[in-house]
């Protein structure tokens, strides 16, 4: 595969794409065109055709960055005849009919439990006091406040939508293994990853490692990049 210089980046739930900031300016420092999906996290359905439109934008093939629920939406919209290779980022990757929902519903004992709240009116929230902890354990106490206080709601048909067809099993694809996890236990991310035949990385951090660790990310973005 020839070089990519095409990257779109997508966040997953309960939080925006702002989170990607010190990821992009490292990535567009080396001369990449890096676009990030902003989803409106309501359903997988609309996640996915937010991010092929941005794939439709753009002029040549791209490398597709998802992190946490946004590794579900990549697998989905992967498909796109644009996208060379997947990059997960501490993320979900589901196969043919599972969802997010789906993957989170039996976790192992004595594994970490994200302290999600009872949905409103069918969408989710983190529980404010413990978001630090369990999201962004390694970002200074005020940045993950932030991120607690900016939540997005996530959507119920968001976190049960279902895949149709991986994208994964017809592309390659790399997998960050965040390995202080608290939301996606790390032997679950290694798992997922193996499962796809992905180029396995690891990296200590946070679910919130895209923020804590850019370089680490970025590097491995270069990496299915073919640079």
């Amino acid at each position: 595969m020839s070089a990519v210089k095409n990257i779109v980046l997508v966040h997953g739930g309960f939080v925006d794409g702002s989170g990607w900031q010190s990821v992009h300016r490292l990535l567009t420092r080396d001369g990449f065109n890096v676009s990030v999906v902003q989803n409106p996290t309501v359903s997988l359905v609309d996640d996915v055709a937010v991010t092929q439109r941005a794939l439709d934008a753009l002029d040549g093939p791209a490398v597709l960055v998802g992190h946490s629920y946004g590794g579900a939406v990549i697998t989905e919209a992967g498909r796109h005849d644009g996208v060379a290779a997947l990059v997960y980022i501490a993320a979900f990757a589901p196969d043919k009919d599972e969802s997010v929902g789906t993957l989170v519903a039996d976790p192992a004992p004595g594994a970490p439990v994200p302290p999600i709240l009872p949905p409103v009116d069918g969408f989710l929230f983190l529980d404010r006091d413990k978001f630090a902890a369990s999201f962004a354990g390694d970002l200074p106490a005020e940045d993950a406040a932030f991120l607690a206080d900016a939540q997005v709601p996530w959507g119920l048909d968001a976190l049960n939508g279902p895949i149709t067809e991986p994208a994964w099993r017809a592309k390659p694809s790399w997998y960050l293994v965040a390995t202080d996890d608290h939301m996606i236990p790390p032997p679950v991310q290694h798992q997922m990853a193996e499962r796809a035949g992905a180029t396995v990385a690891e990296a200590a951090g946070s679910h919130a490692i895209y923020v804590s660790q850019p370089q680490a990310v970025a590097d491995l973005i270069k990496q299915a990049a073919g640079q």
